[in-house]
């Protein structure tokens, strides 16, 4: 009997509802907060956001990025910093996309769009310049011949941004202290984080970091601490 049964569940399956997707013409949503192929983000005033404090390259664990910065011409500067991003290098051969670069940049300069479709003949393509990576004059990710991009892919190239409230305190959700970007303007923030219910949930919020850091800081005692072993003398109760 158990024979049968077998055959009456493969049996089933034909008059069931189908779920395949008809790939790659038709491709299904993807997450607010996908990791995909990197941008750099301009400022609307085109000047480049990336100021070459390679704190991204430092940070990768994959050490897939190369930064070297120059100090910004005089009369024709490139960021409003006193240095730029002369050269930037990302090998996606060994990029895991675990976004830490994103996380570690001071200026919103690099961020991940949703692409992830996109393959290489040779491993030369694999590495992508800043050339290829800083957005065009429009503020748009420049689209490779490799690349398979879906209409809307380009309007979410900072989701990151706003998948976290300003300094993880729910109590600031849609609070934007980010700054804008070419052809976008500021982008909105994500809500969902408080419930609109709660007291936390303000409509409008004015606290900025500086008023809000001292305040974490002060609720942070030194008494609290525990010493690091084995630099001053092994703690109580050791033997």
């Amino acid at each position: 009997m158990s024979f049968f049964k077998g055959f009456a569940v493969t049996g089933k399956l034909p008059f069931k509802p189908r779920v395949t997707v008809q790939y790659p013409e038709e491709k299904k949503p993807k997450a607010e907060r996908f990791h995909g192929r990197h941008v750099l983000n301009r400022y609307e005033d085109g000047m480049e956001k990336c100021i070459g404090c390679e704190l991204c390259a430092g940070v990768c664990p994959a050490r897939c990025i190369y930064v070297r910065g120059a100090d910004n011409p005089p009369h024709d500067p490139v960021s409003p910093g006193e240095r730029y991003g002369f050269v930037y290098e990302i090998n996606f051969l060994r990029c895991i996309h675990c976004d830490m670069c994103v996380e570690a940049c001071p200026t919103e300069a690099i961020t991940e769009s949703k692409l992830f479709e996109f393959s290489f003949v040779n491993r030369e393509d694999a590495i992508y310049t800043k050339a290829e990576l800083l957005v065009d004059d429009e503020g748009n990710p420049r689209q490779l011949p490799w690349e398979d991009w879906k209409p809307g892919d380009e309007r979410n190239t900072s989701a990151w941004v706003r998948a976290t409230s300003p300094s993880g305190a729910a109590s600031l959700e849609g609070r934007p202290l980010w700054s804008a970007e070419l052809g976008f303007g500021v982008r909105a923030p994500e809500r969902g984080q408080s419930d609109p219910s709660s007291a936390d949930y303000p409509a409008e919020n004015d606290l900025s970091l500086r008023e809000m850091v001292p305040g974490q800081l002060r609720a942070v005692h030194v008494s609290d601490r525990r010493p690091e072993r084995g630099r001053s003398g092994p703690a109580e109760g050791d033997g």
